[in-house]
């Protein structure tokens, strides 16, 4: 008798999908390439001009490639704030999915991982497939208290407002989403902005991942002596300046010292910042620095000071945990979902001298505390081991396509 388990036939949706590109592209990608060891890939792409095409990144995947409209090469920014490739996606995918189910194609459930925005109707939507959507993320909006020291915000960040607008009264877009098997967020947070659309089922998992943890480092454990390291964009959101004015609180019997990888307009405005408060000697600007060096970082550093507060997933915090690092963050968006108990803080963000108070106590407990930095530490690695290694993500992934490809007439809402 065969008692092998056969494999399950998934077709997966992701336009913006290369393992050479970076950010969500490259997390598709990943899951695509991760999933495809284990069950039969057919995926929907599109492939734009200059790149590899995506059939010889992913040689045991069935791809279905697209050229990206012409119009839209080039218009980098553009691109990737508003996708209007998308919208012959859409179409492309439709009819592609029309003629192969008429034709006798079967699969066992479908899955567009791309776009991650939430504000991009599914081709899949009205098929007779399961669907499910995601990781979502995005769509966060600047605390009020934050908003004076954010300035004038780029034009395209007036969609999130527009995001919230669609998803109470886009017909397309709730369709979507409500008939959808699942939807997969980055956060708690995704399942809160979904609500008006009213979706099945609601699971949390960053589209974020890992191949493996850092080689493990002994890290002096010194009383009163902490080392962080902050990475990320110059820019106002990554919480940097917070973390500036935090240093300048900080008892005096503590040695603290905090390194910024990154580069930016606020980099300046940080420079200034330490050196009115009189911290100047205590924090090192590098600007931008080679991979190699952030890895350095890492490994250097007794915790990781990241105190975004309007970050959707936080790549840089997954990078600090696989280095076994205790994170220090705020308690919104993607890192306050990441960052739990066992291996880091965090602090709530409502106005710049309330997150420096905080961030200030934070860094004090975790300076002072040994015991606490140890647990912490391995912790970091715990955490991230369960849900940022990539093989444990598409164990997750496949149990919840088993949990809604059952034909034993479950209903969704009880699965979920």
């Amino acid at each position: 008798m065969n008692t092998m388990k056969k494999r399950l036939r998934v077709l997966a949706l992701a336009p913006y999908c290369d393992g050479l590109d970076v950010g969500e592209s490259w997390c598709a990608f990943q899951w695509v390439k991760n999933l495809s060891a284990f069950a039969d890939v057919t995926l929907l792409a599109l492939h734009r001009k200059g790149c590899d095409p995506v059939s010889e990144q992913l040689p045991n995947v069935n791809v279905v490639e697209w050229d990206e409209p012409s119009a839209m090469v080039g218009l980098k920014r553009f691109n990737s704030m508003l996708k209007p490739g998308y919208v012959a996606f859409y179409m492309r995918a439709r009819s592609w999915l029309a003629s192969a189910l008429a034709a006798g194609e079967k699969f066992d459930v479908a899955h567009q991982f791309t776009p991650i925005a939430l504000r991009y109707p599914s081709p899949l939507a009205g098929f007779s497939i399961p669907y499910v959507i995601g990781p979502l993320g995005g769509s966060l909006a600047t605390p009020p208290g934050f908003e004076a020291e954010c300035g004038s915000a780029a034009w395209y960040t007036r969609l999130r407002s527009l995001d919230g607008w669609r998803l109470t009264h886009d017909r397309t877009l709730k369709h979507s989403y409500r008939n959808a098997a699942a939807i997969i967020g980055v956060a708690p947070y995704v399942g809160e902005l979904l609500k008006p659309a009213q979706p099945k089922c609601f699971r949390v998992m960053s589209e974020l991942g890992i191949d493996d943890l850092a080689p493990q480092h002994a890290r002096a454990m010194v009383p009163n002596r902490l080392r962080l390291v902050h990475v990320g964009r110059g820019v106002r959101t990554k919480g940097l300046r917070d973390a500036v004015r935090a240093m300048a609180l900080l008892p005096e019997a503590l040695d603290v010292r905090l390194v910024s990888a990154g580069q930016g307009p606020e980099i300046d405005i940080c420079r200034a910042e330490a050196q009115k408060l009189g911290v100047e000697d205590r924090i090192e600007f590098l600007g931008q620095v080679a991979r190699s060096r952030i890895e350095e970082l890492y490994a250097n550093a007794d915790g990781f000071l990241f105190p975004s507060f309007r970050e959707p997933s936080g790549s840089v915090v997954f990078e600090a945990l696989r280095h076994g690092l205790p994170v220090i963050t705020a308690d919104t968006g993607g890192p306050g979902y990441v960052i739990d108990k066992t291996c880091g803080l965090t602090v709530p963000a409502h106005t710049p001298e309330q997150l420096a108070r905080d961030l200030a106590i934070a860094i004090t407990q975790l300076a002072s505390d040994t015991e606490l930095r140890a647990s912490l530490s391995a912790g970091a690695r715990t955490r991230i081991s369960a849900i940022g290694l990539w093989r444990n993500k598409v164990k997750w992934l496949l149990k919840l396509y088993g949990e809604l490809t059952e034909q034993n007439h479950l209903n969704l809402h009880e699965v979920c």
